[in-house]
């Protein structure tokens, strides 16, 4: 666990520079607006570790997977987010020296993401290897107003000299993931041009060897100015051209003490929102028209448009400032990663803040980022997270046809683009089915909070009955058991592959059969089913409902508890404790040693118990946490938020309170070693909801919202905010106990 960002209730703040850690707090320090993102690297030259991410929404490439030992029913290839073009890049030669902090002396640092108005802030001096010292100033952001947009300005001050710089301004597109294979890269240059002081470059994915797969399009453009002592100057520039490359070199005098600036205006676009025919021309348009309002301005839309999400979403707690700057922290990056304004986007787990798992979409938006979503959005952006789903159901059901399933049942991917299953482990790709279950609990969870029952009707039936053919197909009966069983699973607990009658997906399974039948029943009496659906009620119906009353579930009559799997009692039972010097086990043991032992990487039986609690006493629920709680490791980020909201309802707030602390800075304090790897953006969604169904209790039920409050020990009070059907509510929470009022 790393412990050198400083604790502030609204920014993210390095004081002294800390190279060691530079590419984790690159993550930390990532910015985006819904359209595009980038990692929070330097503007100059870097010649240390770092990670320079720049991503632009629904932009992708099909990375190579085929391996010797393929096996019918693999994907083609791995889908993932590429690296866009380095729109924010700086060179600067000071007296014909690179200036590079790798190379620097630093006498002072200050690096702050202020998450207030969302930008990226840098304060530092250094002396260079010349004995040169100067301070360099930064700021930066990704437009929330003009989501096409970004600007940087930049500045260097010089101390004990005078002389002259060379500066460059540049957008770069001869880049490439971290993890491409041989250092693959995905670009291939259609054009540049410089006009003055704006320069245009425009690139197209390569060509895939798959067919359906689209190339994409992107044009960036920039527009620089440059100051002296806050005077606009009027200084000749040389055009910079290279492969997939164009830039502008300005020669500059540089006086002591006096701040020379370099303001860079950026669009980017893609082909996804524009014609690629035509994006020179739209940059060119669009880049005249926020060049033309000016730094300043576009601050002030930009710190506008944070503030009006703050005003509906923020969340403040009173007495521990490190579990504040956590809360907020996490809103702020779910904030700037989805903004619901597209039904073509979806999250991805790393956002814009690094390349892990590929920037596609799993099952973590539906268990985790809908309930967000559902609260502090319009109900607009929730909706078309499952219209994301829905429009994706024809290839869900071409994804289980290659497996042998048939009459259109659906199986969601794993992991997705394009609604194309796209993972290449067969342990997730086959068998992590109880993805299909959390996207039909999503649209119950939408349903019981907006209210908006059409939604069955237009949309949501199709879905269900898809994976609803599935789990009928995918179980089979079970002679000696007189029961129906799902074999050859993986569970919510990747530290188990391959297993039996996973209690989770067996229950999600049959939980989904008896939803679909209630939403049948009422779209029946509301329109009537779809005839494209082919929906054979007699049947379909009557196979249902057998399985409902007869689906098998692992059961330990001696504890009185739902067993993980069949067989989970074989192994030996031991606590996390027992191991404190092997954690975290998936960087220290075999995958052999972890599949045979007891220690559970997230929430499973768990997991089921919290999205169905009304299905279980608390005696139930209690005896489950104490046994399962014990083993779990945590080392899946979407594991801390779930156990937070159980323990709460069990009345365990000292137990709570560490999970919170846990989920909340799960990426500020890097406690599974990963962070520079990219954030745990759909967990962040978990941390939300630690708090707001955690402590603050909240539930729908029967069209009603409900607060049943706790203050954990450390805090003397808390507040938050959410929207129900057309209302803002504020729960103030403290020591005398909670309020709730409409605002």
């Amino acid at each position: 666990m790393k412990n050198y960002i400083k604790h502030d209730p609204w920014c993210i703040i390095e004081e002294g520079f800390h190279p060691e850690f530079n590419e984790v707090t690159e993550s930390l320090m990532s910015l985006g607006n819904g359209r595009m993102g980038q990692r929070g690297s330097f503007e100059e030259t870097y010649s240390g570790a770092s990670l320079q991410g720049n991503y632009i929404a629904g932009v992708w490439f099909p990375d190579k997977t085929k391996v010797g030992w393929w096996k019918n029913g693999y994907p083609n290839y791995f889908a993932k987010v590429i690296n866009a073009i380095n729109w924010n890049g700086l060179s600067i030669q000071i007296d014909g020296i690179e200036l590079d902090l790798a190379t620097c002396e630093i006498i002072s640092f200050w690096r702050t993401l202020n998450m207030k108005d969302g930008t990226l802030k840098r304060v530092c001096t250094v002396k260079m290897e010349n004995g040169h010292e100067l301070t360099i100033e930064s700021v930066r952001f990704c437009s929330m107003s003009h989501d096409e947009a970004a600007v940087l300005s930049y500045s260097i001050t010089p101390l004990n000299f005078a002389g002259t710089a060379k500066i460059t301004a540049f957008l770069d597109g001869d880049v490439s993931n971290k993890d491409s294979n041989h250092g693959e890269k995905f670009w291939e240059e259609v054009d540049k041009e410089i006009v003055g002081t704006e320069a245009y470059l425009t690139l197209k994915t390569k060509e895939s060897p798959w067919e359906n797969v689209p190339r994409f399009t992107i044009t960036s453009g920039m527009h620089v100015k440059l100051f002296k002592a806050e005077k606009v100057q009027e200084v000749q520039s040389l055009p910079v051209r290279g492969d997939k490359y164009v830039g502008r070199t300005f020669e500059v005098d540089l006086t002591t003490n006096i701040k020379t600036t370099v303001q860079k205006y950026v669009c980017n676009l893609s082909s996804e929102n524009h014609a690629p025919e035509s994006q020179v021309a739209v940059a060119k348009k669009y880049l005249n028209e926020i060049a033309h309002l000016g730094f300043e301005v576009l601050l002030g839309d930009h710190k506008k448009a944070w503030e009006e999400k703050w005003n509906h979403n923020d969340i403040k707690i009173n007495g521990d400032i490190a579990a504040q700057q956590g809360i907020r922290f996490n809103i702020f990056h779910l904030e700037q990663t989805y903004t619901g304004k597209d039904a073509r986007l979806n999250i991805g787990p790393k956002g814009f803040t690094g390349e892990k798992y590929g920037g596609v979409t799993y099952w973590d938006t539906e268990a985790y980022c809908i309930p967000f979503y559902l609260a502090t959005a319009p109900e607009e952006v929730s909706k078309n997270l499952l219209v994301y789903r829905h429009n994706q159901l024809q290839k869900a059901i071409e994804n289980a046809s290659i497996l042998g399933f048939n009459n259109g049942a659906a199986l969601y991917p794993m992991v997705t683009m394009n609604g194309e299953e796209c993972h290449n482990e067969w342990e997730i790709t086959f068998e992590e089915i109880h993805r299909n279950g959390a996207i039909a609990y999503a649209i119950y969870d939408y349903i019981n909070y907006t209210g908006d029952k059409s939604y069955l009707k237009d949309y949501g039936l199709d879905v269900l009955i898809g994976i609803s053919r599935f789990w009928a197909q995918r179980v089979n009966w079970s002679e000696d058991k007189k029961k129906y069983v799902m074999l050859g699973v993986t569970g919510p607990n990747e530290y188990e592959n391959n297993v039996n009658n996973n209690w989770y997906t067996n229950y999600m399974a049959q939980w989904t059969l008896k939803y679909t039948l209630e939403a049948l029943a009422y779209v029946k009496e509301n329109g009537g089913v779809k005839a494209e659906l082919n929906f054979d009620e007699a049947a379909e119906t009557k196979h249902w409902q057998d399985i409902i009353e007869k689906m098998y579930f692992p059961y330990d009559a001696g504890r009185q508890v739902f067993l993980q799997q069949d067989g989970f009692l074989d192994k030996e039972l031991l606590a996390a404790t027992d191991i404190e010097e092997h954690r975290p086990i998936n960087q220290k043991w075999s995958w052999d040693r972890i599949l045979r032992s007891c220690f559970i990487k997230q929430a499973d039986v768990l997991q089921g118990m919290y999205f169905h609690e009304d299905d279980f006493s608390k005696e139930e629920l209690e005896r489950n946490f104490d046994f399962y709680e014990p083993m779990t490791v945590h080392e899946s980020s979407l594991s801390p938020c779930v156990h937070t909201i159980l323990a709460c309802k069990l009345g365990r707030i000292e137990k709570a309170d560490e999970m919170y602390v846990r989920t909340a800075r799960l990426d500020l304090d890097d406690y599974n070693n990963d962070t520079e790897d990219g954030l745990h953006i759909t967990s962040m969604a978990g941390t939300w909801m630690a708090v707001v169904k955690g402590f603050g209790g909240m539930r729908v039920k029967d069209g009603e919202l409900s607060f049943n409050p706790v203050l954990p020990g450390s805090w003397e009070s808390y507040s938050f905010r959410v929207g129900f059907q057309g209302v803002l509510k504020e729960v103030t929470v403290n020591k005398d106990g909670y309020e709730v009022k409409d605002l």
